[in-house]
């Protein structure tokens, strides 16, 4: 008796389901009539009366009421994203062309300072003494030159040793110039003008030649190097601006350009190696930052529709299309999301109005009918384009 039940029970919720789909699903009736289930049990299901018509509409005939939404044109963002390193637009290692002890430093870690302004003085008692030897003996050579240059007139001297005492003379003067610059070499400039970094040495200490003594850099541009694919050789060029995020601070955006392009591409990686340039002018940046880099290219023209007109079938993408008062299915290739449309690659054109709602409905030839607020602005965009 439960057994019976049971089975009284599945048949009624099988007949109920039955029921619902033959009547919100136009082809439904179609399909049973086409399997013989109906005709078992002596009855005929009927043919939405909309197929009657030829229109393939909703059940009971007349158009679909739909809300379509004109195709519009978007441009596909084409753009390039890396991680670059900043750095100074000139820095330079200052280093001590000559050993000796450090009588004197004019400048501080952190400070600024001006290119040619002097930052230290090595004790120099040896030097200055080899210049006033050199001069003295460049004085005496030239006396002995005007002597023997007088007698040599009255036949007295002869021409050879005229010219042993030009040659000396000449080594004098070179003897001279060569402790002078030795002299110079005790006193040690800035090359450029910038801000020194941290110091590693003090008065009083002894350095060796070539011992770097600080860092001087350049900061009123920051250069930043960074890498790009291959595929955008031909599109990247100098000039072009670029958007600057650093690392430490993703928030704020900033506005360079690209100021150098390699020629060559890394064989290795594919890339290629590209350096933008940014100011610096509130001096917040500096040397070593890393960089997020964003380069945007002008993409190609597409077809640009609401997300909502977007439909999927075990074909792919598609949506529904008005034309000439018909449904038409068209399929389509999403190309790029944004927040509030989609470009897609398609049989689109600005004259096409896409279907956002009531798509349930639809088939291909379906009748349709849209909503006079609709057809408003369509007629109003028509009015615009003419």
């Amino acid at each position: 008796m439960a057994f019976l039940k049971q089975l009284i029970l599945g048949i009624v919720v099988i007949a109920a389901t039955l029921a619902i789909w033959v009547t919100y699903v136009p082809s439904a009736a179609g399909w049973l009539n086409s399997t013989g289930l109906p005709q078992l049990v002596g009855v005929e299901l009927a043919e939405a009366a909309v197929q009657d018509s030829g229109g393939g509409g909703p059940r009971g005939g007349g158009a679909a009421q739909v809300i379509a939404e004109p195709v519009s044109i978007g441009t596909l963002n084409n753009r390039i994203t890396a991680v670059g390193d900043g750095r100074a637009v000139r820095s330079v290692t200052v280093r001590s062309e000559a050993t000796g002890r450090i009588a004197e430093m004019t400048f501080e870690a952190g400070s600024y300072i001006e290119e040619g302004a002097v930052m230290v003085r090595l004790d120099d008692e040896a030097e200055r003494i080899a210049v006033e030897r050199a001069r003295l003996m460049l004085t005496d050579a030239q006396d002995d030159v005007d002597r023997l240059s007088a007698l040599g007139n009255s036949g007295a001297v002869t021409e050879v040793r005229i010219r042993e005492a030009r040659l000396a003379l000449r080594n004098a003067e070179l003897e001279r110039r060569q402790a002078e610059f030795d002299l110079s070499q005790r006193v040690i400039r800035a090359p450029i003008s910038g801000w020194i970094g941290l110091l590693d040495v003090e008065e009083g200490d002894r350095i060796p030649a070539q011992e770097p003594l600080a860092v001087i850099t350049d900061r009123s541009e920051i250069l930043i190097d960074f890498r790009v694919p291959e595929r955008a050789v031909g599109q990247i060029e100098r000039g072009m601006p670029v958007e600057l995020s650093p690392l430490a601070n993703r928030a704020r955006t900033l506005t360079g350009e690209v100021s150098a392009i390699d020629n060559v591409v890394d064989r290795t990686s594919r890339t290629l190696r590209v350096q933008a340039r940014i100011e610096n002018d509130d001096d917040s940046l500096r040397e070593g930052m890393a960089f997020s880099v964003l380069l945007r290219f002008e993409g190609d023209p597409y077809p640009s529709i609401n997300p909502l007109s977007v439909q999927w079938s075990s074909d792919g993408s598609f949506v529904w299309a008005v034309r000439d008062g018909k449904a038409v299915r068209v399929p389509i290739v999403i190309r790029q999301r944004n927040a509030d449309s989609v470009l897609v690659e398609a049989e689109l054109t600005e004259d096409d109005m896409v279907v956002t709602e009531g798509v349930q409905t639809l088939r291909p030839g379906a009748e349709v009918s849209l909503p006079e607020t609709t057809s408003a602005a369509d007629d109003m965009r028509a009015t615009e384009q003419g």
